[in-house]
């Protein structure tokens, strides 16, 4: 039994080293690093004493070099000693390099209900069908109260309150002078635009 467990434990802790990241990112890295050839081999050498194999990646624009180790332990133990250590004149901090994975690693199409957002559209999904406008409603009481009027009566549909206003249908007149404002070929001439009179010019009164 003690060895199943101390077996188990070996196993436990590989799981655990596999996860870890096996490379490392220096932050705020001189800029002398990035321009000076023999500065840049000595910071190299710092970490290819931990592991001959080490690559880099130098990003001068951010001031910041990826150090690839072959392993996770490997990485490790570089950070514990060289994370806040001096390097030419500055304080050198380094910092796992984490890959973040949201679900799968490889980029997925979107969902099936949202694909007809995209433009131009996709299919539409599974069981998605056009809805239909619902039909007008035909009130037949205010239809055969407004029959029954005559030009110039009204029909109060809703009664005002305090708080609210009444709705009320005016049924318009009949236009006397159709017949006169007809115009040539049985069209019906457009009304004209009386223009606002100006008022009087009222004298102002000095006192």
């Amino acid at each position: 039994m003690q060895q199943s467990e101390s077996g188990g434990g070996a196993a436990t802790s590989e799981v655990q080293l596999n996860d870890q990241p096996n490379a490392l990112i220096a932050c705020k890295v001189p800029e002398e690093v990035f321009n000076e050839e023999q500065l840049k081999e000595q910071f190299e050498a710092l970490f290819r004493a931990f592991d001959p194999s080490t690559s880099f990646q130098f990003f001068k624009s951010f001031r910041r070099v990826r150090i690839n180790f072959t392993d996770a332990l490997t990485a490790a133990e570089a950070r514990v000693k060289l994370h806040k250590s001096d390097f030419n004149g500055k304080e050198m901090r380094l910092y796992f390099a984490q890959s973040v994975h949201i679900g799968s690693t490889r980029l997925e199409p979107p969902k099936p209900e949202k694909q007809f957002l995209i433009s131009p559209p996709a299919s539409p999904p599974v069981g998605w069908a056009q809805s239909l406008d619902a039909k007008p409603g035909i009130n037949f009481d205010l239809l055969c109260a407004v029959s029954k009027l005559g030009p110039g009566e009204q029909y109060e549909i809703h009664s005002g309150t305090t708080n609210t206003p009444s709705v009320i249908v005016h049924v318009c007149e009949d236009d006397e002078d159709s017949e006169d404002e007809t115009a040539e070929g049985g069209k019906r001439a457009r009304p004209k635009i009386i223009q606002t009179r100006r008022p009087d010019n009222v004298p102002s009164v000095n006192q």
